[in-house]
């Protein structure tokens, strides 16, 4: 089927809307958005494919040239969708609280720091909520994330997550095929994600040296978390679905930053590597690499007793070769599909569980690349360590969390001298 045939067919099947079913009491899902970047833009369309009866009547970001700037592209895109007003356009770091009391769905694609907090307020006001990766930067972030996941239950919300793998048909085929022993024991995993800096943001005139990070926020690993629960997280949590949604026991990693000088690259690495050792004596080997004019590759590779299965690529070779030939849907679009399903059909879904977990397997990972240090999954459970502020404490005005020196550059952390847990 293609994507618009299965999307189609999708929204006729849903069961009718209940009278008072949204916080309209209408036949209409209203959704906000929060954070105006590529990825919440690219949500808020993924979101509105779901179904007609979906409108777009919130924009929340800490900039709103950028909010103003994607409401014209949405427009666009979906003109029988969009219906934000000129004042249900916010910015600064509460918008979330406006676009939360405007909407019945909350879409949370800003800085990852503040996705907990976020979650959070959107499910304590009984909103439904989809939340992109990573779900928190660090410890304390992931026990906000658990609390709120466990909060949304009790009150029949559904929260689903950007960690889009599983929603991908083909994946799911062929961790159902390594699941039902076509590659025989599973042995080691290879994950990379291998590219080019993501996403950069030149410093804008006017803006105070919290807001110039916030609208940086990738490249400052007090708001992004960095790249291991930014980028590898996908892999991480497609290791750990290969391996019946296990936790590793414990890790080790190195990192650090090799080429990449300037303010613009921020407080972040620009290259990591980490070992996980799962149970069994399984070990993922996991590369994440942000340098530009070097070899790229995103790939998730596991090896057995019998052969070796390629998850991004769908493919088995071995004893048993196979190739998926099923249909080839957008995951983007069917995690919204889902997610709004199970709002009209009234039985939410949760997807807190492996939110949880992979955000909390890639936060060790980025922690001993930052260390130095091995890092075990009680440690890291235990853990009540936050990189400061705390995201409610956040201003514009407030003291920078670091600052750039003479030239320009913000300090990093130095394996074997930097501290954290």
């Amino acid at each position: 089927m293609q994507r618009r045939e299965f999307l189609k067919t999708s929204a006729a099947a849903a069961l009718p809307i209940s009278s008072g079913a949204y916080a309209a009491a209408s036949d209409t899902i209203r959704i906000g958005v929060i954070g105006c970047g590529g990825r919440g833009t690219a949500a808020a369309i993924n979101a509105m494919n779901a179904g007609r009866d979906i409108k777009l009547v919130a924009l929340g970001d800490l900039l709103m040239d950028r909010v103003q700037e994607r409401l014209t592209e949405l427009k666009l895109k979906k003109p029988d969708q969009v219906a934000v007003d000129k004042d249900h356009c916010f910015s600064g770091f509460d918008a979330y609280k406006h676009v939360i009391e405007s909407a019945d769905v909350v879409l949370i694609a800003n800085a990852a720091k503040f996705h907990p907090l976020h979650m959070t307020r959107a499910i304590e006001a009984g909103r439904h909520v989809f939340v992109e990766k990573p779900h928190a930067i660090d410890p304390a972030g992931i026990k906000a994330v658990r609390a709120a996941c466990e909060l949304a239950k009790q009150k029949g919300l559904s929260v689903v997550s950007g960690l889009h793998s599983r929603y991908h048909p083909g994946y799911r085929e062929t961790v159902r095929r390594i699941h039902d022993g076509a590659i025989g024991k599973v042995v080691s995993l290879e994950e990379n994600f291998l590219r080019a800096p993501y996403v950069l943001y030149p410093r804008k005139p006017g803006l105070t040296e919290v807001e110039w990070q916030g609208s940086n926020q990738y490249h400052f690993h007090w708001l992004s978390g960095d790249d291991v629960p930014q980028s590898l997280v996908h892999n991480m949590d497609r290791a750990s679905w290969v391996l019946h949604d296990a936790a590793p026991i414990k890790c080790h990693g190195m990192g650090g930053r090799s080429t990449r000088r300037g303010e613009i690259y921020g407080s972040v690495f620009d290259h990591h590597a980490v070992v996980y050792e799962f149970p069994e004596y399984i070990r993922v080997y996991a590369f994440c690499r942000t340098i530009p004019e070097c070899y790229n590759e995103s790939s998730s590779i596991v090896f057995g007793s019998k052969g070796s299965a390629v998850i991004t690529r769908t493919r088995i070779g071995g004893e048993t070769r196979w190739s998926y030939e099923g249909p080839r849907l957008d995951p983007y679009d069917l995690e919204h599909v889902e997610l709004f399903n199970s709002i009209r059909k009234g039985a939410p879904v949760n997807n807190g569980d492996y939110m949880v977990r992979s955000t909390l397997i890639a936060i060790m990972g980025q922690i001993s690349c930052y260390t130095g240090k091995e890092v075990t999954w009680e440690e890291i459970n235990k853990s009540d360590f936050y990189f400061p502020p705390r995201p409610e404490d956040v201003r514009a005005d407030m003291e920078p969390p670091v600052k750039p020196d003479a030239e320009g550059n913000y300090p990093v952390f130095t394996p074997g001298v930097t501290k954290l847990l």
